[in-house]
Formats: C-alpha cells, structure tokens, sequence
C-alpha cells in the first residue's frame, strides 16, 4: 500500500523536546577546550539557544509538507519517500542519503531533476525519520530490498539510476549486486565497500589505506558504539534532545569540507545555519528514529553488508563523484576499479561528506553527466 503521508509531530511531543532543551544543565558539561575531545561546547550551546529561542518546528512542517511526501508498507516496513514526478521521458531517480543526514540533504535537487524528465524518489532509509517504527535491525543489504520493492510498485520493470552517499552507497552497491538488471547504473560519492579480496598494491593505493587507516584511528569511535551497542547508545539519546544534537552535530563539524577557525576549529556556520542543521536534527528527535536510525550499523554487521564476497565484481555502470572528505577519503580510481565498474569518475574541488547538501550545483551536474554518459553508451 501506498499513501500521501502528512508530517505533524504532536504538540505534546514537541513541547516535551522543548522543556528538556529548556532544563539542559551546562554546568554538568565541562569544556576540554574548543573541538579537541569531541563536538564544541560553544557551538552546541549556539544551537541550542536557537532552539530554545527562535526554532519553529511548524513553519518547519509546513516547508517539508510542501514536498509530495508518501508512506508505503513495504514487506512489514515503514517507508516514507517524497516522490517528485518528471514527465517520464527520462529513467527514474532514487536519491539514497545516511547517517546522521536525511532525505532532505537532496532537496536542491528535485526540482532540476523532475524537470530533466526524470521521476525523483527519495525515501527515508528504514529506520530513520518516518520510516519508523521498524521491525527489527535492518542492515545495508535489506534496505536495498525494501527500496527495490518501492521502485518495482513505484515503475514496474523500468530500470532506473541510484545516487548514494554514506550508507546510501552502501544500499546502491548492494542493490547493484543482488539486482543488477533493474539498474542502469549507480552514482556514489563514497566508496568504502568493496569486493572482500580487493586490497592495495600499487604505492598509492597502499598510501591511501595507511592514510585513511590513520583517520580512522581518531575517527570511528561512533561507529562501533552504533555497530556494536546501539542499544545502549540510544538510551542516553532517547532521552536527551541536546545529547543527541551533539552526536550529530560533531558529525557535520568533522565531516564536511570547512575552514577552521584561528583556533583550528571547524567554523560551521560557514557552511550551516542553525536552521538548517536543526531541521536534520529534528528528523531524528522528534519523530524519535534516533535509535533506529543507528541500528543500520548494527543490522549491517549481521548481514556481513560492509564487504561483497571475494571475487565480487558490481557489472552494473559505477560514476564516482570524488568529493574531499575529510574523513572518508576518496581511494585512487585503480582501487574502485576492483570492485566497480567505473565509467565516469570526477575528482571535486570542494565539498564533504554532505555532498548534496554541502555542494548541490556540484552534484546534480555530476549525476546529470554520469546519466549522460551511461544513456549514450546504452545508444
């Protein structure tokens, strides 16, 4: 089944995430100096005087209630999607966020694409804003079976394209693996799956590994927390508004492509308005899918999702838009190469982990070109 689906967060919900942001007791939270050991205190105090002080969750709604957005039931699942409708003379889009962003990371992109010809469909993963409650963990490997299925009720048998940053990109190799003939091709602007017995052997391939070996060491504390614990986890940030906007918030400082302060700090607001960053927040507290959201980490680990077997290799046709992430650093093509089939590669000149968001105009003329390219091969 599938339905319009209205957004409205009830009022007793929202005054509750309030008093908590109203109650936060900063005294408890001392400050080890800037961004050094984790988010900045400055700066989650910034945003919290935002919402406490000037955040309308309402006019909020009614920006995201302006978006066709939909609900569908798909095997057992929740899934909200907003689906924008070109005049079908081009293949549809399934645009394919993560964690912790949201399908409005893809919102400067709807409007150019539909008129393209495309039909653009954007789902909430499962788990994460109104794709909730879930079932159970739902790792990598099942969300693209879920969003598959959606696309199958959505167009039938016409194949379509995937654009996939974070854990969408994981989705987009996944669904290209187990259903290739749906596809015809898939975008990513991370590459961190691979084909198990794919390893490094040139010099700069094993560059590359000892440097993003090296970010990890410093930067991967949230990931086996939410891989391995997210349970616990999600009884501090269940209950806590601001608790959970630090989570997140350190991820947009540390991962998006920013210039840093005379402190060497990220300067977020840059690049970020309280709004904005507080509308994402907000996907995941209000409509509470923050612990779902993060049982992908764990549902991935139990479906074996974060490497192909050996031997892989994805036939379907790969586009790389290499954005400078900070912290998942594009690998050499000649790497991507042994897993994908890499038929159009970009290396950004700017732009993070949030691509869509952080570097619209850049990512809809790297998708624009990447379909380009694969419809002329296709003849």
């Amino acid at each position: 089944m599938i339905a319009p689906f209205t957004i409205t967060i009830p009022d007793e919900r929202l005054a509750a995430i309030r008093a908590k942001v109203e109650a936060y007791d900063w005294s408890q939270l001392p400050d080890a100096g800037g961004w050094s050991a984790g988010v900045g205190v400055g700066d989650l105090k910034r945003i919290a005087a935002y919402w406490r002080d000037s955040f309308d969750w309402r006019a909020v709604e009614r920006r995201l209630n302006a978006l066709p957005n939909f609900m569908a039931e798909v095997e057992g699942e929740h899934l909200h999607f907003v689906h924008v409708k070109g005049d079908g003379s081009k293949p549809p889009v399934l645009l394919l966020h993560g964690w912790p962003g949201s399908y409005l990371e893809f919102e400067r992109l709807l409007q150019p694409l539909a008129a393209d010809g495309h039909d653009v469909v954007v789902p909430s993963l499962p788990g994460f804003a109104f794709s909730n409650p879930i079932t159970r963990p739902i790792g990598a490997r099942r969300a693209a079976a879920l969003v598959q299925e959606l696309m199958t009720r959505l167009f039938g048998d016409a194949r379509y394209f995937i654009q996939g940053g974070d854990w969408g990109h994981a989705v987009a190799t996944w669904a290209a693996h187990d259903r290739p003939d749906a596809l015809h091709g898939i975008h990513l602007n991370m590459m961190t799956v691979r084909a198990a017995d794919a390893q490094p052997t040139t010099d700069a391939e094993r560059s590359f590994a000892a440097r993003r070996a090296a970010i990890a060491d410093q930067e991967s504390a949230y990931f086996l927390e939410q891989e391995t614990r997210p349970q616990t986890l999600g009884a501090a940030m269940a209950d806590s508004p601001v608790g959970a906007a630090a989570w997140i918030l350190e991820k947009f400082g540390k991962w998006a492509d920013l210039p840093t302060t005379a402190d060497g700090d990220p300067d977020i607001w840059s690049k970020f308005s309280e709004e904005e960053l507080l509308t994402t927040i907000m996907l995941y507290v209000a409509p509470g899918s923050f612990v779902t959201s993060t049982w992908i980490y764990y549902g991935s680990r139990l479906e074996k999702a974060r490497t192909l077997p050996a031997g892989t290799r994805i036939r379907v046709p790969t586009g790389i838009a290499a954005f400078p992430d900070p912290v998942f650093l594009p690998p050499p093509r000649s790497f991507v190469e042994k897993t994908y089939d890499v038929v159009h590669w970009t290396d950004m000149p700017r732009g993070g982990h949030f691509a869509a968001l952080e570097e619209p105009e850049l990512m809809l003329a790297d998708l624009r070109a990447f379909i380009a390219t694969v419809s002329e091969a296709r003849g």
